[in-house]
Parts: C-alpha cells; structure tokens; sequence
C-alpha cells in the first residue's frame, strides 16, 4: 500500500522543465540573502555607521561581481532584471545618441523587452532594421554588413536566442562594429551567464539577470563599458551610480554576487551534464514521425525546442500541464497563441512556428523525471495526433 501510494505521489508530482524562464533559487543564494538582509539595515546612502557598513559590503560585493566577470566595478549598473537591463540600454542610447543618427539594428530572436523597447523608439522616430538568420538560427553577418550606415547608433543581439538556445557569434559582430564609431554594441546575455562561457569584453552593454542562473528574481545587472553614457530611465535620489536612481538593496546585491560566483564555478560540470540529458531527449524524440526538432545541434543543450506537427503548441502545452510536465510554448513573456518567431524565421513555415514549443532543462534535471516525462509524452502524443 506504501509503495502504492509512493508510486502515486511522484506520478501527481509537477515535473519542471522550464528553467529557461526561471530557475529555483540556490539556498545558499537564499541564506546569503536573509542573513544580509538581518545584517545590513541601514540605507547605504546614509552616512552613520549603518549606513556606511552597508555601503562597504555592496562595494566589495560589486568589487568581487567585476572581478568575476573581467570588468571595471564602476561599469556594473543593478537594476530590477534583465527587462529593465534591456530597456534602460537600449532607450539611454538612443537618447544620447538622438542627434548623431536613429537608426538601430537588431533581431527577431529578441527577447520582448527588447523588441518592445526598439517598437517604442520605432514610434518616436527611429528606423529599425532587422538582421535575417540564416538556417541555422544565427544572423546572417553579411546581412549585417549591408545594414550598416554611418548613422546606425546601435546594434543589439542577444547571445543565446531563449527559444532555439542558438549561440550568436558575438565576437564576430564585434569586430564588424570597430568600423562604425558612431554604433554602441548591445548584447542581452540573458540565457547566456551562468549557463556557458561569456565575456562582456566584446560589446559595449550587457544585460542580464540571476534568476536565470539559481538567484533570486527582481534583481538585474547591466554591464556598461566606461566610455558608454546613457540617458538614465530614473531619474533622482542617490545610488552606486548616476545612471539608475534608487536606494541600492545590499542583500539583493550580496545574493547576486553569491549566485554569480557559484553559477560562475560550476559551469563546466553543469554543462556537461545538461548537455547528455539534451542528447537522451533528441535521440527520443527522433523515433516519433511528427516530432521535428527546431532547436540545432550546437544550439545550448539547456534549450530543445519541437514541433508537432499538426498540433498547436498551446494544445500540447495544456495537455502536458494536466498531466503534470511544466514546458513553455515561447519565452515566459511573449504573446500567447503568436507563432514563435525564432522558429519560423528558421524553417519559414509558420505551421510549425505555430506547432513549436520549449523544453528547458537544468543539472537538477533528473533522469527518472526525464523517463516520466517520455511516457506522458507518449500519451499526450497518441491522444492529440491520433497515431
């Protein structure tokens, strides 16, 4: 009877396959943060000694943060996440540089706080053009030349495309930007930090946010190069720097700093694990005649994407979520019932983009919910395809 009902537990169990969107936070992560924010009460902009003890532990959090990403400690900005990151790079640029031209450049493949930020701009004036991909989800670098003017202000291109998980070549657009001056270089790392090697040191702004890498939510760096100034999206009272207002959160900023370092330190091993469990699935899902695997092979093994045909990804999705698998149709913030973007700029076929959904996977993947997860695959596959 014991096992029975053992049996029924893990059966009723939600198995989480969307780390993509958000992960769980590390406990480590969460008693740094709960132990700092006991421990650091005072505003770190006042200037008595609670104060100032704050302010002492965010400048050698943000020392350390600099440290481990290879930058300046000036050059990190925090924010609320990754969308405001987004946001507050790509409109601060665009009102600086509002008088040196209004052209920017960027992808489908966004995520939508970029798009929509770059749609907002569209509307006070601005020229957006976007970059064509080639079939293997990265942009076609000869599309990007031919884009380029003397008054394109700004390029921004994530570095992992969050629903094929394609890997841009980043260092290649770099060195293709050296010859525009006027171009400041945006890159959203979002789904890049914490889950393969990264270095800021080819673009000239980097968003991301820890919550994509086991860290708490509501937090988020922009990595801005010294030389880079940015019309800031808040405006008033005092901060670690001029460029986001707001009294800095010291345990937000101390959790980040604790889930950057272990992110950082387990990189390697949590790739190579992620990455067999990748295979496992593809060579699955290779043996059901509607699957079609949109995500490619070098893309990251934390994203496979899939089409089935004949089958909208909502459907599938719902049927997946009642029976008890957690998996995203598109990122967490697009919108719904819209085919994926990223799919069809790939395959051109909007039945398929239509059909696409996302399975994301982490080192806490287990084998036996990746088991669980094929048989009710199976089942949802049989009862919605009638094969």
């Amino acid at each position: 009877m014991q096992e029975k009902e053992r049996e029924n537990a893990v059966n009723k169990q939600q198995i989480y396959l969307d780390y993509a969107a958000n992960t769980p936070v590390d406990q480590c992560v969460l008693n740094c943060y709960c132990q700092a924010a006991v421990t650091y009460m005072g505003n770190p902009n006042s200037k008595h000694h609670t104060g100032l003890s704050a302010k002492e532990a965010i400048s050698k959090a943000t020392a350390h943060m600099a440290e481990l990403l290879q930058v300046q400690p000036e050059e990190l900005i925090f924010t609320s996440g990754a969308s405001e990151s987004n946001n507050l790079a790509i409109k601060g640029i665009a009102h600086t540089k509002r008088h040196t031209g209004k052209h920017i450049i960027s992808t489908c493949l966004e995520h939508s706080s970029v798009s929509g930020a770059l749609t907002f701009l569209q509307e006070q004036g601005y020229e957006i053009d976007l970059v064509q991909i080639q079939e293997d989800g990265t942009i076609d670098l000869s599309h990007l030349k031919r884009l380029l003017r003397q008054d394109t202000i700004l390029v921004s291109i994530c570095a992992v495309d969050s629903e094929l998980g394609t890997v841009q070549p980043i260092s290649e657009i770099s060195k293709i930007l050296t010859g525009y001056p006027n171009c400041t270089f945006h890159v959203d790392a979002t789904q890049a930090v914490g889950k393969i090697p990264f270095s800021c040191a080819d673009a000239d702004l980097v968003s991301f946010a820890p919550h994509k890498f086991y860290g708490l939510g509501s937090s988020g760096i922009l990595y801005k190069k010294q030389s880079v100034i940015l019309e800031p999206l808040i405006h008033g009272g005092a901060s670690t720097t001029i460029y986001r207002s707001g009294t800095p959160d010291t345990a937000m900023i101390l959790a980040m700093e604790c889930a950057l370092e272990l992110g950082l330190l387990n990189l390697s091993e949590h790739y190579a694990q992620i990455q067999k469990k990748n295979q496992y699935l593809r060579e699955q899902l290779a043996a059901y005649p509607l699957v079609l695997i949109n995500s490619p092979q070098q893309a990251i093994p934390h994203v496979l994407n899939l089409s089935v045909k004949g089958v909208k990804a909502a459907v599938f999705q719902q049927k997946l979520d009642k029976n008890g698998v957690a998996v995203s149709t598109k990122s967490a913030c697009s919108v719904p019932n819209t085919p994926s973007r990223a799919v069809y700029a790939v395959t051109h076929d909007r039945k398929r983009a239509m059909c696409s959904w996302r399975i994301s996977l982490s080192h806490l993947t287990t084998d036996q919910e990746l088991q669980r997860f094929l048989e009710i695959f199976r089942k949802c596959y049989q009862e919605l395809t009638n094969a």
